[in-house]
């Protein structure tokens, strides 16, 4: 009996096919978009002004991360050890406005569309940690300091507006809520801060 010989697969059809279906897959899958922590820069300063930027200790709310992610949150003098589950309350009763008292930072009156004249702090948060600080400590301090804000910025829009700060629609109330309590927080280089 005659051996027959094994026959040849086309497999010119098969590029053809493993193209098309590289082209759905991808046309198709929707990719995950990470997303960063929201913060707007502030305008560069003009030379002629960088020596003149004076921050009295008062109106500056320290928070340093060490690499054993500890915090340490207060004044340039007076720092104290603190949980993370307290920053938050720490730094809203700070952004708060507390006329007349020097333990707290000044205050200025501002007239502002949407709200009449207002009370406003000046203060500002510092936050600074070492460069062996987690990265999922990092973020649960950025995520109470914005908490702080955001908690700040509902109560405002719920006395004036009656609605949480996220439910405004009308942008000069917006832009009202968001210049009567700015986010004011400052992030320093990140240095060796600190170990145990």
């Amino acid at each position: 009996m005659a051996r027959r010989g094994a026959q040849e697969i086309n497999a010119g059809a098969m590029a053809d096919i493993a193209f098309l279906l590289l082209i759905f897959f991808l046309v198709t899958t929707t990719m995950d978009v990470d997303r960063g922590i929201t913060r707007k820069l502030p305008p560069p300063v003009p030379p002629e002004q960088q020596d003149d930027i004076d921050v009295k200790e008062r109106n500056v709310f320290v928070v340093l991360v060490n690499s054993a992610d500890r915090l340490l949150v207060g004044s340039q003098t007076n720092k104290r050890p603190m949980d993370i589950t307290q920053l938050k309350d720490a730094a809203k009763d700070f952004l708060r406005v507390h006329p007349n008292n020097p333990e707290y930072p000044e205050v200025e009156e501002k007239q502002i569309d949407g709200l009449g004249t207002v009370t406003v702090s000046k203060g500002v948060i510092s936050m600074q940690n070492d460069r062996g600080t987690s990265y999922n400590m990092y973020i649960q301090v950025q995520n109470e300091l914005a908490a702080a804000v955001r908690e700040l910025r509902d109560e405002m829009a719920m006395e004036y507006y009656g609605k949480k700060f996220n439910d405004l629609k009308d942008e000069v109330a917006i832009k009202a809520i968001q210049e009567a309590i700015p986010v004011a927080i400052s992030e320093a280089e990140p240095q060796n801060v600190g170990g145990d």
